[in-house]
């Protein structure tokens, strides 16, 4: 079997390229929600009541407060001593500016951190906190990446998940961000119900043309208290087996620009929280048989990016 490096470009090395040396993300939980929660609107179909900062503290601890607790833990597991203060929970550009402003400062003015990573919707951009982040850039010296959900590029599977936006505003997202110089890491899943292959291969193909530096990329896991859970349970919803995704993987990968590092493959999430995760299999576990299933294939990241820059025309 080929090596990780030589199947696809890993976030942890595109992190010691960028800093000269391992850097770790320590999850900040803010006590903020979503606005596809309000209204009486029920938020993502796949979405928990408690969101997905499940690794942080909880959101009544200060930031400084936060990234001390998870620093104490990473530095001395890892000895490392750069950082990622990794806004992660919910929406976090779903705050009044200041408020927004407030936490991103007390974070940037944290020792030893060197980026800042803002997870939030596409329909969540707006210049003038996209402000504040450049503020804090220039003035702290900190990097800046903005994480934004596509999950998929197919309206109708968004549609039925009740996303609340479409690839539209996914595309305005990254280019509104983009126009700042931050990086761009998506969030996706490959295993949406109503997706199948050719899904999966369109997401690479859109995040390639849209230059995005970074993805995280899930296999789909359903938590309790869910709308999805009820329908799991009902049987209302079919999930593609474990060799479909392990397919779509790969041929996702086939179709990523290879200059655009892969943070995650695999959903990571408490056992005693989901109902359905990762086929019942470890997350390391599945990456073992994609990175096989690839090294037998001739699969590797970018095998196929030969479809932009004019590519129908005749050389």
């Amino acid at each position: 079997m080929q090596q990780e490096r030589n199947l696809y470009y890993p976030y942890s090395e595109y992190l010691k390229k960028k800093y000269g040396e391992k850097v770790y993300k320590l999850p900040v939980n803010l006590p903020v929600s979503c606005p596809n929660r309000q209204g009486g609107r029920e938020g993502c179909a796949f979405c928990s009541p408690l969101g997905t900062g499940f690794e942080a503290a909880d959101s009544s601890v200060s930031v400084s407060g936060q990234l001390a607790l998870d620093r104490e833990r990473i530095e001395r597991k890892y000895h490392a001593h750069k950082f990622i203060a990794y806004f992660q929970n919910y929406t976090n550009t779903f705050l009044p500016l200041q408020q927004f402003s407030a936490y991103m400062k007390e974070a940037a003015e944290t020792a030893d951190i060197v980026e800042l990573a803002v997870s939030t919707r596409p329909d969540c951009i707006r210049e003038d906190y996209l402000d504040v982040l450049e503020d804090l850039h220039q003035k702290k010296g900190v990097e800046i990446t903005v994480e934004l959900g596509l999950q998929t590029p197919n309206y109708h599977t968004l549609a039925a998940v009740g996303r609340g936006h479409t690839l539209a505003e996914f595309i305005d997202g990254v280019l509104r961000v983009r126009c700042y110089g931050f990086d761009v890491c998506a969030h996706v899943i490959l295993n949406l119900p109503g997706d199948d292959l050719s899904d999966a291969v369109e997401c690479a193909k859109i995040l390639s043309a849209l230059g995005v530096q970074v993805v995280k990329a899930h296999s789909l896991y359903i938590a309790r208290g869910t709308r999805l859970c009820k329908a799991y349970e009902n049987g209302t919803i079919a999930l593609c087996d474990k060799e479909e995704y392990l397919e779509r993987t790969a041929a996702f990968l086939d179709h990523l620009d290879p200059s655009i590092a892969v943070e995650r493959l695999f959903a990571r999430a408490p056992e005693d929280d989901v109902v359905f995760c990762n086929w019942g299999t470890s997350w390391w576990k599945l990456r073992d048989e994609l990175e096989e299933k690839m090294g037998l294939g001739g699969h590797f990241q970018g095998r196929c990016f030969s479809y932009l820059d004019g590519a129908a025309l005749e050389s």
